[in-house]
């Protein structure tokens, strides 16, 4: 079973939650192991964030980031922790996808869309972004 590691924004705003979750809730379904279930939760007390240093969460989430196969990140809404994370893993020449679901009012970083070693997959609806996940994880295999 492949370990993934889902990244959406946290700290940088929760308007995409309902989003993380669905997505989530899918890749645990291609039977797939999610090590940061945490993050589509809606309840931020029970985030995984609340209740532990911010070192605790660093070295907690370096861990996950190790022992990844791969990250799966929805980046609609920018987050400095997502982009941080996407980089790391960039550095350990790991498989990372991102799903960007355009809005108005900012476009995507050209340091995430740019990046020959992260696959973008623009998407409008939630079909388009699991037929996304599902072609990524099985190129993985």
């Amino acid at each position: 079973m492949k370990n993934i590691y889902f990244a959406g924004s946290i700290r940088g705003g929760r308007a995409d939650v309902h989003i993380y979750a669905e997505l989530i809730s899918y890749i645990k379904s291609l039977d797939r192991k999610v090590l940061t279930e945490h993050v589509g939760l809606i309840d931020l007390k029970v985030t995984g964030e609340v209740g532990i240093t911010v070192k605790e969460i660093y070295e907690r989430d370096m861990a996950w980031l190790k022992e990844t196969d791969a990250m799966v990140a929805e980046v609609s809404t920018p987050s400095l922790g997502v982009g941080y994370e996407i980089g790391k893993l960039e550095d350990l020449g790991k498989p990372i996808l991102c799903l960007y679901h355009a809005k108005p009012d900012h476009s995507l970083t050209a340091m995430i869309a740019g990046s020959p070693h992260v696959k973008v997959v623009n998407y409008n609806t939630l079909d388009e972004a699991k037929a996304a996940i599902t072609e990524f994880l099985d190129s993985l295999e």
